[in-house]
Formats: C-alpha cells, structure tokens, sequence
C-alpha cells in the first residue's frame, strides 16, 4: 500500500512542480463536483454510452465560466490537460476521501473514453479552444 501512496504522492508533486501552480484534489473535485449530483446509476449509462455530458450543462458551465478569477482558469486549464490515467487515480482518491460513487465510477478504466470526451468538450466551451 505505500507504494501507492508513493505514486500518488509523486504524480501530486509533479503535477505542482511541471505547472507551477499548486493543484490539489479539491480543484480537481470542484471541476468534476457537478457529477456528484448526478446519480450514480444514470453516471454509469452516461460512461457506458460514452455521452457528451458537458453539452446537457453548456449553459450552466457558460455561467460558472463567467465567475472565475484568473487563477481559477488557469487551475482549470492545466486540470483539463492532466492525462486521463493520471487524473482517474486522482478521481480515485477523492472517492476513497468522499466515498461518492461517481467518482469511482469516473475512476474505472472503462470511464476513460468519457473523460477524454467530455475534457475535450469542456476545454472547448471555457477557452473556446
């Protein structure tokens, strides 16, 4: 188990280091929070179909986007461009730490697809990219 947390520990530390600025789990549960209110059983549809989930919430991401300090995208931007490995061990973590499901289910190889999607989509509607 310590190598584990080893690994975590190190991919923290180099996330922080290669960014320079400080992100930490809660950023990253603050990005991905609205998958909390979503039910578990419909978050596994969702990944299963591989669907577009950034689309079903445009608008409400459009109003968050227009909130944020400058800090806050840059957190954003640099969280968007973590590999989808490396953030689903985060998401791994932050379910161990919360026990929402969602977040275990986004931590699941399978979810994979998903994320790529949807970052993809969500770096498109914050940064018009």
């Amino acid at each position: 188990m310590q190598g584990s947390n080893e690994n975590e520990s190190n991919l923290e530390e180099y996330l922080n280091e290669s960014i320079e600025l400080e992100i930490k789990e809660d950023d990253i549960r603050g990005l991905l929070g609205i998958f909390e209110r979503v039910p578990p059983f419909l978050l596994k549809i969702a990944v299963s179909r591989n669907m577009n989930a950034v689309k079903s919430f445009e608008s409400q991401i459009e109003d968050y986007k227009n909130q944020l300090t400058d800090e806050d995208r840059l957190k954003l931007s640099k969280i968007i461009e973590i590999p989808i490995p490396e953030l689903q061990i985060l998401l791994d973590k932050i379910y161990l730490k919360t026990n929402y499901k969602q977040f275990r289910i986004l931590a699941n190889s399978k979810a994979e697809s998903f994320l790529a999607l949807n970052m993809g989509e969500l770096k498109k509607v914050l940064f018009n990219e």
